[in-house]
């Protein structure tokens, strides 16, 4: 009895230390290192399965996206280039698997960044050829700045994808027809309130129909301690991605600050 209670008290003690060293990776922004396997297949631009059976989805990026047998996905352009790229720079190789967050999703697949022998950071790898965009989450937020820096200069130098015209960066007003997709947007705030502790920054005259960018009182503490008063954007140039819902016209909810880029 007393055995199988000690046993239990590991395995807690474990799970504890385990959450609380990727929750500390979030904050440091410094990368937790894991183990190492082989990749034995590549499912699309971010998603691999190593030889221990895992699923790895590369944390912090999306790439063009694949049907898999999903009728109610289409196949989006630069799929077939951004999986074609991923399987050469990694299918038979050994990865090192590194943590800087929340480590697993919904669907069961490791999130992970992962880097091979020489030290090449795969999600880096993708960016700066274009095959992949940003997507970071609020429980994994670590490299988003050095993601992000990376993706910019590709889409500076029209690299891969944003030589398409399906990535391009859309308006504030192009926003109502873009409902249900991941989009950037880039627009000026025309005003900025906060409201019971929720900020609205509007783009337009009319906040029930024109474009929104909503913070909720629990992501707005995100970021506050970033130093950041996003109340108080009235007139300046943003670019923010997310998904585009409606929500008394086309909204996007931004969790974490690094969603939002300050352009002037």
């Amino acid at each position: 009895m007393m055995r199988l209670i000690l046993h239990s008290l590991l395995l807690v003690s474990l799970l504890f230390s385990g959450f609380l060293s990727a929750h500390a990776a979030s904050r440091s922004g410094k990368l937790v290192r894991g183990g190492e396997a082989r990749v034995v297949s590549v499912v699309d631009g971010d998603t691999v399965v190593l030889d221990d059976q895992r699923q790895v989805r590369l944390v912090g990026i999306q790439a063009p996206k694949l049907p898999l047998g999903r009728d109610y996905v289409q196949k989006q352009p630069f799929a077939d280039e951004s999986k074609a790229g991923l399987k050469d720079l990694v299918l038979g190789k050994i990865v090192r698997l590194s943590w800087g967050g929340r480590r697993q999703d919904r669907h069961g697949r490791a999130l992970a960044h992962l880097h091979l022998a020489d030290g090449t950071w795969v999600q880096g790898w993708l960016l700066e050829r274009g095959l992949a965009r940003v997507y970071s989450f609020r429980d994994n937020r670590t490299r988003v700045d050095a993601m992000l820096a990376l993706e910019s200069a590709a889409r500076e130098g029209r690299e891969g994808l944003w030589s398409h015209d399906y990535y391009k960066i859309i308006t504030a007003s192009r926003s109502h027809k873009m409902v249900d997709t991941f989009q950037l947007v880039k627009a000026r705030i025309k005003d900025a309130v906060r409201i019971k502790g929720r900020v609205y920054l509007n783009f337009g005259a009319d906040w029930r129909e024109d474009f929104t960018v909503t913070i909720s009182p629990k992501n707005g503490r995100l970021f506050s301690k970033a130093g950041l008063r996003p109340e108080t954007w009235s007139g300046r140039e943003i670019r923010v991605r997310g998904w585009i819902n409606w929500r008394n016209g086309p909204m996007i909810e931004a969790t974490h600050p690094e969603q939002i880029e300050v352009l002037n």
